[in-house]
């Protein structure tokens, strides 16, 4: 029995009358109680009846829900009414129940795509906590994965990264570029983003006044906090990437329309997993045209080239030219 913010609702409104030694409820009070929280959270509420309140109380006084000591006492007539027997019992000041435990575990179960992952510790930390308090187990087979790079040596430079964004710090970063020597640089860090399997960190370089000056995070060797005052972004990122693919942007080439023609075994793909969120798509006798409102640069070049032949570069000419370039240098190779 999942526990929905519904249910949750109801058990805080039962909760509320049982521990109210002041008056006593019927089964139909508790009913009318639950119904006007319920109906002040969503007006629209239809509430519940009272054979859903009663499942609520057996859920309330089970080993899965709260065990909570809930008395049904003799009245007047063959009226009967609900209450704690312990008056000091409530379930905000009870553990968590097993119910909500397997909850977060199916929840943390997500979060093991990043296992051993630097600033990720306490997924496994919080598992072993909820095994020995309430004793669940892992069991059965996995039943869901994710893409991800285990391997990947930039993980361990995201926590201090990300805190050093939040926090609004400097930062000294050592780094070394592909096939070059090493270097040190002041950075202003503000924006994480991954990109097939990688991170890179963006930022201000304040030697150029660059704040789109980006490092990848695999090539960083060190990283400290530097005192010196941090100067503050305004930038959109979201909207800063929205007209490329990856996270190149390069300088002084506007936004164009690229026209791509997929052939017909490769059109569903692309139909159901857009490129970009610009993609338009026509049907055509001899394939799928798709057009994308993009800055080129060389993700998308990659991109294309991934298709290999089921994909044909329609426009700009600039684009067609160099894909057929790469094409042909790498066929001299063969």
């Amino acid at each position: 029995m999942g526990i929905t913010k519904n249910a949750l609702l109801r058990y805080q409104a039962l909760d509320k009358c049982l521990k109210n030694n002041g008056r006593t409820y019927s089964i139909y009070d508790l009913l009318n109680k639950v119904n006007e929280v319920l109906l002040e959270d969503n007006p629209a509420s239809s509430g519940v009846q009272v054979r859903q309140l009663r499942d609520d109380i057996r859920f309330m006084r089970s080993e899965s829900g709260y065990n909570a000591p809930i008395d049904t006492v003799s009245g007047k007539g063959k009226k009967c009414y609900y209450c704690y027997s312990d008056s000091k019992f409530s379930i905000n000041n009870s553990p968590l129940n097993e119910t909500e435990a397997i909850q977060i575990k199916g929840i943390l179960t997500l979060f093991q795509r990043f296992e051993g992952s630097p600033g990720f510790e306490w997924i496994s930390e919080i598992g072993a906590k909820l095994e020995d308090s309430f004793g669940i187990k892992n069991e059965g087979d996995k039943v869901i994965s994710f893409e991800s790079n285990i391997d990947y040596v930039g993980y361990s430079n995201i926590t201090p990264l990300f805190n050093a964004i939040v926090n609004k710090r400097v930062l000294k970063i050592e780094y070394t570029p592909f096939g070059k020597e090493p270097f040190q640089m002041e950075f202003h860090p503000y924006f994480l983003k991954q990109y097939n399997n990688r991170w890179f960190v963006f930022g201000l370089n304040p030697l150029n006044m660059i704040d789109t000056w980006n490092f990848a995070l695999d090539r960083i060797n060190n990283i400290n906090e530097n005192d010196v005052e941090y100067i503050s972004s305004k930038k959109d990122w979201e909207y800063h990437f929205s007209d490329i693919i990856g996270v190149t942007k390069p300088e002084n080439i506007l936004e164009m329309e690229i026209e791509l023609l997929f052939s017909y075994d490769i059109a569903p793909y692309i139909e159901t997993k857009p490129l970009h969120q610009s993609q338009k798509q026509y049907p055509r006798e001899d394939g799928l045209l798709v057009k994308y409102k993009l800055i080129p640069n060389y993700e998308l070049e990659q991109l294309i080239l991934s298709f290999g032949e089921k994909v044909k570069v329609i426009s700009p000419i600039t684009l067609k030219n160099k894909i057929q370039e790469r094409i042909a240098k790498a066929s001299e190779l063969y």
